[in-house]
């Protein structure tokens, strides 16, 4: 019994304790799902978790931590290497931050797809991997891959296409939207968009059509070959296209439509395109109208850095990526796209020096339609439309501000010919489509235009932008703002106007040039500039005090390095159509921008390469060829004699004036000024040839008493007496100066 009653004393003894332990477990496993359950919130896209079903699979965009600073980029002149810098950034963080994922995700045979212009991997698997995923510490977040459909009209259906087609024959000649945003007086200027790659990111494309084929970089007039040139992101589906399509193809006559409007010409006439001197190239992004963030993200990426057809992103070539692309379709929020899937990629485009052009959407009238990536994006160029016959806003054209980032960002930036657009559709035929799908195109093919016109402006996104921008066609507007302005968030800054566009870009453009030489293939930092251009100042002015003014007669001039800093410049001189400016002393080696602002705040924009040393020596017309501006100092039993200048006005031109060697005994030097070699290396790496005789330099370096101004002082062989007008040739670290005279009495 005393048994008994020990053994039901140590069953109630225990039971407070194992309560005890059953609580805390519970409390456990209820922190646990608790922490679970903030974690997803945290990384996972609210509307990826409602969709997604406990047992189901689905698709899911993994975006990883790790992305790389492309801001220098932006200070690479050379398209090539810019393109090259942006691809390799992305991809090194890309392979090296996704490799353990990627292992994970292979070990357990699971679907999935690198990208790298998003650090992001596709994924297809259930829900318990997806939450496995999101625990890992190198994820970021993740987000739904939804599939979007482009095609359905938010009015009625008549709005956005005219249903029938027309045989190649019953129209021969220019569409009016084009001669609207005078396209045409572009090119009757000599400028068609020649040299420029427009990308096609859309349902495909007819690439063999007749406006559309020898436009078609991937045809050579006799052969065709679609690497590099064409990529399809369409892997399952694809109507009659089918999937991975190996040569373009268009599955629903959108991309068609599109390419046709921004570079179409059949060359019999039958102009329906902006630009007829540019290229394209095509990647489909969309099955039939639908697209998801992965295929828009896979055609971004193509077009950043091509690779062949059945190739992989692994063998891009970034020198054949275009110069700009066509961006007719919109990824929603309200349909499960993130708002910032889409941005890392926009962005890495821009930097490459790809200008995006965007569609604004189609959900006007209301404010804050335009609330779609990639069309709200401050990296998007982004198009609203307008009818061409009577110049009224498209009533289904989206408007700003931008609302879902709380950017209240202005939208559209510009507008072009959306209503009743004719152009290219399958089978060699022409429809009209309606939206702002086709006012982007005619943008595209503008900014290939402007490009062609203007090179000094090519992967100058903003300067693009803001010549487009000041352009255009003024129109006032207050439904979406809240007075009449301009810009404003129905028209943004106006219609379209590529003639103005182009004029005003040509009256922008500048040239900087050694102040000696006029040189203009490099500039060395402390050098003397002289920059040419119009509209440079609102009046003249010479710098009066010391040090140097940056800000004479209301005019600055900026630097923009290789590291991206912008530096005002020291002063000399401003005009109208010329500024005499120093380089600054701070200014890294490599291409630099230059922009002059005068008073009245335009600005005039050029490009040049900042190099150690860029030799030039001034001469007596101020040409950088002929009598050297130079002195000769003579030594005379260990005495200096006055300087004796070297050239002289003959009353209608400046020519070199004889220099007498003297007796032997006399030393004879030549002194010659310039600027842009003070930072040379050690002497032995400044040469001259005086009438090809080597002459001995005995000093090259800043002259002291005048800013910027260098001095180079050459021994004189008595070889050369008699010898009458002969060259001065240069040589400093390698580099020849300007070839300058001096004559030998």
């Amino acid at each position: 019994m005393k048994i008994r009653r020990f053994k039901l004393l140590a069953i109630l003894l225990a039971i407070p304790v194992l309560l005890t332990a059953l609580i805390a477990v519970g409390l456990s496993v209820s922190s646990a799902a608790s922490e679970k359950q903030s974690l997803l919130q945290n990384k996972v896209s609210a509307w990826l978790l409602n969709q997604m079903a406990a047992s189901e699979e689905a698709e899911f965009l993994v975006i990883l931590s790790g992305k790389p600073d492309l801001s220098a980029a932006q200070s690479i002149e050379s398209k090539p290497e810019r393109s090259r810098f942006v691809r390799d950034s992305l991809y090194t963080t890309a392979q090296s931050t996704q490799a353990p994922l990627i292992g994970w995700l292979t070990e357990r045979g699971l679907t999935h797809r690198s990208f790298y212009i998003v650090n992001a991997v596709l994924v297809k698997a259930n829900r318990a991997v997806l939450e496995t995923i999101a625990a890992r510490p190198e994820v970021l977040r993740i987000e739904g891959n939804p599939v979007i459909h482009n095609t359905a009209p938010q009015q009625p259906l008549s709005y956005f296409v005219t249903n029938h087609a027309e045989s190649p024959d019953q129209t021969t000649s220019i569409e009016p939207g084009i001669s609207y945003v005078r396209a045409p007086e572009v090119w009757a200027l000599g400028y068609t968009g020649q040299g420029i790659v427009i990308g096609s990111a859309d349902t495909g494309v007819e690439w063999d059509h007749p406006v559309l084929k020898n436009h078609y970089r991937g045809w050579n007039g006799t052969s065709v070959n679609h690497d590099t040139n064409w990529h399809d992101s369409i892997h399952t589906g694809g109507g009659v296209c089918g999937p991975d399509a190996k040569m373009p193809c268009d599955d629903s006559n959108h991309g068609s439509h599109t390419t046709g409007t921004a570079l179409g010409d059949d060359g019999q006439g039958n102009q329906t395109g902006m630009a007829p001197g540019a290229k394209f190239i095509a990647c489909r992004n969309m099955d039939q109208g639908d697209g998801t963030p992965a295929r828009y993200i896979e055609c971004m990426e193509f077009f950043l850095a091509p690779y062949p057809v059945n190739g992989t992103p692994a063998q891009g070539d970034a020198t054949k990526a275009p110069d700009v692309t066509i961006n007719s379709w919109g990824c929603p929020p309200s349909e499960g796209c993130a708002p910032n899937t889409l941005k890392q990629a926009i962005e890495a485009q821009r930097a490459a020096g790809i200008m995006t052009v965007v569609a604004a959407g189609n959900a006007g009238p209301g404010c804050s339609s335009v609330n779609d990536p990639p069309g709200l994006y401050d990296a998007s160029y982004t198009i609203g439309a307008f009818n061409a016959t009577n110049g009224a806003i498209a009533g289904f054209s989206s408007r700003g501000p931008i609302t879902l980032d709380s950017s209240n960002r202005l939208k559209p930036d510009i507008t072009a010919p959306g209503v009743s657009v004719r152009s290219s559709v399958r089978g060699a035929s022409y429809s009209f489509f309606s939206g702002t799908s086709m006012a982007t195109p005619h943008v595209a093919g503008a900014v290939a235009l402007l490009w062609s016109a203007v090179p000094s402006l090519r992967r100058q996104m903003d300067l693009t932008e803001s010549i487009l921008n000041e352009s255009a066609v003024k129109v006032t507007a207050s439904a979406c703002d809240t007075s009449q302005t301009v810009p404003n968030n129905t028209w943004g800054f106006g219609r379209l106007d590529i003639k103005a566009a182009v004029d005003l870009a040509r009256s922008r453009t500048l040239a900087s040039v050694s102040a000696a030489s006029y040189n203009t293939s490099e500039l060395a930092r402390e050098s003397i500039v002289a920059a040419f251009g119009t509209n440079l100042a609102t009046a003249t002015s010479a710098a009066a005090t010391l040090p140097l003014p940056t800000v004479l007669g209301g005019t600055t001039v900026k630097v923009r390095g290789s590291d991206g800093i912008e530096r005002l410049a020291p002063l000399f001189f401003v005009s109208p159509t010329q500024i005499n400016y120093e380089i600054p002393p701070d200014t890294p080696n490599g291409a630099a921008s230059i922009i002059i602002t005068n008073g009245n705040n335009l600005a005039s924009t050029g490009m040049t390469m900042i190099a150690s040393v860029a030799p030039g020596v001034f001469t007596a017309n101020a040409s950088g060829n002929g009598p050297a501006a130079a002195v000769a100092l003579r030594f005379r039993n260990g005495q200096q004699l006055p300087a004796e200048s070297v050239f002289q006005f003959d009353g209608s031109q400046y020519v070199s004036r004889p220099i007498d060697l003297g007796p032997i005994g006399d030393d004879v030097f030549l002194v010659l000024f310039g600027t842009g070699f003070r930072f040379r290396s050690g002497l032995s790496e400044v040469s001259a040839k005086i009438g090809g005789v080597d002459s001995e330099v005995t000093y090259a370096g800043a002259q002291n008493d005048f800013v910027s101004l260098d001095q180079l002082n050459i021994r004189l062989p008595r070889t050369l007496a008699g010898r009458g007008e002969v060259d001065v040739v240069l040589q400093i670290n390698g580099k020849p100066g300007n070839t300058v005279k001096v004559s030998i009495k």
